[in-house]
């Protein structure tokens, strides 16, 4: 059996092991201009565009020349849903072609957002194929070791840390602007406004590699308008409307995304690369600027109705028999796309690899016949343990089942704005029973904890922070910078797993070692495993450190920063390093 493991060691060993098992050899463009020639994939995924988020698609005031054109040479899932409606979970379905809870990732911090570490990605794949493969922006499925994308078949990664720039877990200070982002492992400065250097990034790495087949996933941080910004010419274009600034940043956002996918296909074009790539466009969840922008849908990001989940995705690949300018009505969903895109590229999955979604090539091309009906269902979760009944939604061609208690026909009502539950018990009945059976099967390992790695080879030291503690609550997770700077009085642990047993220091702080700030406690405190010990926090001290022995296994952490003999707050950064055994 092929595992995770052999992908990422990208060894002669592994490839012979993955050419038996049916996988592809390495090709590249070199070996001739054949028809044949494996396509490249370019995978585009912006953050809280709904789908109405794109001039073509009605919106009011939106200027996205880019796009409409884009999606006049593509084909349009006109029923693509981003299951579940927030970022993490659409991420890790998006990644495995498997439901996002069964592969540990149910939230968007909390830890809850870590893909499980025996997860295939399509990075993995596609790389044990022969690809090159990169990333360039929002990752959002953890930042160390084993989650981080450099561990889970991106052979080159530049992305910001956590849900979106700025957040706890990213660089300190990042804005968008001239930031440090992860490159390969380290932080990097940059130059530009975040998107502008995603883009550069992804064109550079496309252009050293034009001659091989590429893997390149771009999911962008923008438009995530939870503290956005953005270049002021771009919300400058909406001068003229009548509308709050926070949405002319949000469209600012959004124009500055078409200018860069502009330069991007005019790029492909050039290198004679455009016909021979399949390029998927589409975005991660509803939008986050409300219903009266959302094409009549009910519900924005984070819903469980159509309006948090339905999203546009357009597929160009003029090579591969998809002609552009017609849509696809059918249900389909994120968890398509990878099987999909395999299909396409000639590429096999591990055999024993078992996808929920099913590949879209039929549909794209034009040959499905017989294309048969389905169920999906997604929830909303957001909690530290899922919880049965919450937030959910079954949905087939024709029948959304909302909470158990909502029946809409969405071909006759796409607003959802009818129950006609009373009218269908039957239909009803058969949706519950779907859900039932879904639960059933994907919630195996949801008594499970994804754990933070200390102590591993691949990473010492290991960077922990409060955006993960587990709590019963977010409304207490300091998840954003700004959180940790009006200093949120919090705390809670965080899961560890020792891979060695040995001698280890954690070294707390308030502000990670670049802030350089005093830490304004007293006395410090660490829990974790079973050592519970204290040290006197030296005046003007920046850091207070810890060293105790662990055992190789599972274990918790939890630390206290104590002020005026009360221990308000947790320590928000705490650096691991695994020193001897």
């Amino acid at each position: 059996m092929i595992t995770r493991r052999d992908f990422l060691k990208g060894s002669s060993i592994a490839m012979g092991a993955l050419a038996a098992s049916g996988l592809r050899a390495p090709l590249t463009r070199a070996e001739g201009a054949r028809q044949d020639a494996p396509p490249n994939v370019l995978l585009i995924m912006t953050d809280d565009m709904g789908y109405k988020d794109i001039g073509a698609h009605g919106h009011p005031h939106l200027m996205t020349p880019v796009m409409d054109g884009l999606r006049e040479e593509s084909v349009r899932l006109e029923q693509f849903h981003a299951i579940d409606p927030t970022c993490s979970p659409t991420r890790a379905a998006l990644m495995t072609g498997r439901y996002s809870s069964r592969v540990g990732v149910w939230h968007t911090v909390m830890g809850r957002y870590m893909l499980r570490e025996d997860e295939v990605t399509m990075a993995d794949v596609f790389r044990g194929a022969g690809y090159r493969t990169a990333i360039f922006g929002k990752w959002h499925l953890g930042d160390t070791y084993p989650y981080a994308p450099r561990f889970r078949g991106f052979e080159h990664s530049v992305v910001h840390w956590g849900g979106g720039v700025g957040q706890a877990p990213d660089y300190w200070g990042n804005n968008y602007f001239e930031d440090h982002y992860h490159k390969n492992g380290e932080w990097k400065p940059f130059q530009g406004y975040c998107t502008d250097v995603f883009f550069d990034e992804a064109l550079r790495f496309i252009e050293q590699h034009r001659d091989e087949p590429f893997f390149v996933y771009l999911p962008t941080n923008a438009a995530h308008q939870t503290h956005s910004n953005v270049p002021q010419r771009y919300a400058d274009r909406y001068e003229d409307v009548d509308a709050p600034d926070r949405l002319k940043r949000f469209w600012g956002m959004i124009s500055n995304l078409d200018d860069n996918l502009g330069v991007m296909l005019d790029r492909l074009d050039r290198w004679g690369l455009s016909d021979n790539t399949i390029l998927v466009f589409m975005t991660d969840d509803g939008t986050t600027m409300g219903e009266e922008f959302n094409a009549g849908l009910r519900g924005t990001k984070g819903s469980h109705y159509d309006g948090g989940h339905r999203v546009p995705c357009f597929v160009r690949y003029p090579n591969g028999g998809i002609e552009g300018g017609r849509d696809v009505t059918r249900l389909t969903a994120n968890i398509d796309l990878m099987p999909t895109l395999l299909e396409l590229c000639g590429v096999s999955a591990p055999m024993d690899l078992a996808f929920d979604g099913a590949s879209l090539a039929p549909l794209l091309t034009g040959e499905a016949v017989d294309w048969p009906d389905r169920t999906l269902c997604l929830h909303n979760q957001r909690v530290l343990h899922p919880i049965k009944g919450r937030n959910w939604a079954v949905m087939t061609d024709r029948w959304r089942l909302v909470d158990g208690a909502e029946l809409h026909d969405i071909q006759a009502d796409p607003g959802q704005q009818n129950n006609i539950i009373d009218d269908h018990p039957d239909v009803a009945g058969r949706l519950r029973e779907a859900y039932d059976r879904w639960w059933e099967d994907i919630s195996e390992h949801f008594g499970e904890t994804t754990r933070f790695y200390v102590g591993s080879e691949h990473e010492n030291p290991v960077a922990l922070c409060a955006h993960d503690w587990l709590t019963d609550g977010t409304h207490n997770i300091p998840w954003h910078q700004n959180n940790i700077r009006n200093r949120m009085e919090s705390n809670g642990p965080w899961a560890l797993r020792a891979v060695r047993s040995g001698r280890y220091a954690f070294v707390l702080r308030e502000r990670p070692a670049v802030a350089e700030y005093p830490l304004e406690a007293e006395q410090a405190r660490l829990e974790v495993g079973d050592h519970n010990v204290t040290a006197e926090v030296e005046p003007g001290a920046t850091e207070v450190r810890f060293e105790v022995e662990l055992p190789a296994g599972d274990t918790m952490l939890q630390t206290w920063l104590i002020e005026d003999g009360e221990a308000a707050r947790g320590a928000y950064y705490v650096d691991v390093h695994y020193l001897d055994g």
